[in-house]
Parts: C-alpha cells; structure tokens; sequence
C-alpha cells in the first residue's frame, strides 16, 4: 500500500540543488590563511567551520545570507562570519546557519521564511541575530526550515517551521521565538532532521518526533507525531544524527540507522525501508555519523571515513559515482575526527585541524576555489 513521504520531487531537488554553476562566486585577492578547524557542518550548499579561535567561517551558496559576511554572494573559499562573536558549537540549515557563543547566547543568521533564526521576525539576515528568550544554550542544530537548542540544563526548544510537528510542542505551528519541547525530558544530544527532530535523553534513550512517513523516527510506524516518541528496540544510544527523511546513531561504536532507504543510506546492504533501528554493514567501530539527504558518512575508530547511498554527485568520496548500499572508504588515506554529510557534498575535519569536502560544488561548497565537482576529498584553502 503507498504511504506518502516526505516529496520525492523535493528530494531530488535538494540531491541536485544548484547543479548548475553559480552566478557569481567572490573570491578575495589576498593570499591563503591557514585556519585550524574543530567542527564542520554542512547545508544544502554551503558549508561552514568553526577554529580554534571561536570564529567561524563559511563558504558555498549565499542566496539568503546563510554564509553570515554580510552580503549574498557566493564563495568558493572560507570567509568569516561578520562581527566579534566567538563560537563554542555551530549548525547549518539548508539556507541558514545557527551556532551558540562562548557565553551561551545562540545566534543565527540567513533564511528566515518561517522564523527559523529565532529572532522574532521572518526576515532574513545577512549576518548574525541573537535568538530570542534569553536561553542559556550548550549547542544548537538545524538541517532544513526549523532550528532546535538544548539548555546547559538539559532542556530541548525549537522554533521555525512546524507543519509536521517537528518543533515537538504538541502543535503544528512554526513559531519565530523558541517553543519548549514536550514531554519534559532531559537530552543530552539533540538533532534537526529535514522535516523531524531526535534527541538522545540521559540514559541513552533516543526519541524523534515530527514528519514519520519514511519510518525515520524509528518507532516501527510510518505517522507524524508532535511530541517525542521513543525509538523502538530499547538499544542506548550515545550520538543521533538527523537527516532528510532517515537518521543515523551510534550505540557505542555500532551504527544504526532508519527510515528511507531508496539509495541505501540506512548502510544495511539493502534499499528497503525500515521504521525501526537497523545494523549499518561491514563491521566497522565507529566514533561519529552523519545522515544526509540521499547518503550517510560516519568516522571509524582508526579514523577512517566511510560513505554509503547516494553518489551520482560523489558525496561518497571513494573515486566513483556509484551508489552504495554499505559503507564505502573514502579515498586519500586521511586521518579523520568528524564528518558532515550534506544535501549534495560532504566535508570532513581531519586530525590536524584541516577540512577536505567531496561532491557538488555548483556554489563552491568545496571550498577549494573551484566550482568543480569532485568524488574524492579536496583540502578546503585558506580565506
């Protein structure tokens, strides 16, 4: 029997977002930087890092200023985020970017059609605003339209668009100002899908809520729900990572993941759909994962990076453009500490403090300079 999904027109169209080359990309005219990088994070088509220092720098599509420099035009390499603020986590929408400062304040800037910047308003902009409610945060995520913060207390708000119930209040109204979720539990991590939310609570259980019709809230049905619902099979889980319609976690270093599995970004060697937690492939011991629109990527313990599903962009990284449905290494021998896969590109922080990223690069999402694609890791340059 059909069920409707998440729209499959809108899955293909966030997989090829921007196939063709971009109008204008900026590039500055001095020479290379070197920037040492903790984290990255990726959106539709643009990808951002934050250093050492605290600044964070973006690069890609700017089209509603999710890049935070103060215009909208496209880079091919980093460039920094307008302002002094300095950073302590961050998070990328597929149009705007969010991230939590040094003293708990969480910032947020570009696309704001549904109040996902949190400032009250609906419009958009190009460089970072404070989140309103005065909430003391300790890390915030996005992917799509909504936004989520969890408090230093444990505590998880969202705000932006909710037409699924992904803000978890027991409605299905976006809001401009963070709502608190229901059910009063205590996460210690927390995830924005596309169009659904996880969380893994103290003791490892995780819970999703919002959009479940491809089975990625893990509760072995195929419905929406408004407030969190625990994932099915009693495993705990130490890391969730929420993508469009599936979503990836870690019980230890063993991977799961669920939902649509049309390309086999579930990694389990198949392209069945599965509304509850199922094995990711190949025995291998992982320490980080990320669920992305069509494809998924995680971090072994020897640091080695590995991708599975979608790959007609190579945002698998290993050499080809062929879909996988197990985990695929990504070439080059790099020695790897977190990985982002994104809508059509995926970037990577390596043990010294450096990012390579892999796949479209319509708007410069590589970071290399170039708006050339690449199915194999290409070192993001200095700004």
């Amino acid at each position: 029997m059909a069920r409707f999904r998440s729209s499959p027109a809108g899955r293909a169209a966030l997989l090829v977002l921007a196939a063709a080359a971009s109008s204008a990309c900026g590039k500055d005219t001095t020479g290379p930087v070197a920037l040492t990088f903790t984290a990255v994070r990726n959106g539709g088509a643009h990808s951002c890092g934050l250093t050492t220092t605290g600044a964070v720098y973006c690069w890609g599509l700017n089209s509603d200023g999710q890049l935070g420099d103060g215009s909208t035009v496209n880079r091919t390499t980093p460039v920094a985020v307008a302002g002094t603020l300095k950073f302590s986590t961050l998070a990328a929408g597929y149009y705007h970017t969010c991230g939590v400062t040094t003293g708990g304040a969480a910032y947020c800037w570009g696309l704001n059609n549904y109040g996902q910047l949190g400032d009250g308003s609906t419009v958009n902009s190009t460089t970072p605003v404070l989140v309103s409610g005065g909430l003391q945060f300790a890390a915030v995520t996005s992917r799509n339209n909504h936004t989520c913060g969890l408090t230093t207390a444990g505590a998880a708000w969202c705000w932006g668009l909710n037409g699924n119930g992904q803000l978890g209040d027991s409605s299905q109204t976006s809001s401009a100002t963070p709502v608190p979720v229901a059910g009063g539990h205590t996460f210690t991590i927390l995830t924005a899908g596309y169009y659904h939310t996880c969380g893994v609570a103290a003791g490892g259980t995780a819970y999703c809520w919002g959009l479940g019709t491809s089975g990625q809230l893990g509760n072995f049905s195929f419905s929406n729900v408004n407030t969190p619902g625990a994932v099915a099979g009693g495993i705990r889980f130490t890391a969730i990572n929420a993508g469009f319609d599936h979503t990836c976690a870690l019980s230890g270093s063993t991977a799961y993941c669920w939902g649509y599995n049309d390309f086999g970004q579930l990694g389990n060697g198949s392209t069945t759909d599965t509304a509850g937690p199922a094995h990711v492939g190949g025995a291998i011991t992982f320490t980080s994962v990320s669920a992305g629109v069509g494809h998924s990527c995680g971090v072994s313990a020897e640091t080695a990076a590995f991708c599975w599903g979608y790959d007609f962009t190579g945002q698998l990284g290993n050499g080809t453009f062929v879909t996988s449905p197990t985990p695929a290494t990504v070439v080059g021998r790099l020695a790897f500490t977190q990985i982002a896969a994104g809508g059509g590109h995926t970037c990577a922080v390596t043990t010294d403090g450096s990012v390579y990223c892999w796949g479209l690069n319509s708007h410069g999402q590589l970071g290399d300079g170039s708006t050339t694609i690449s199915n194999v890791p290409v070192r993001v340059s200095g700004p």
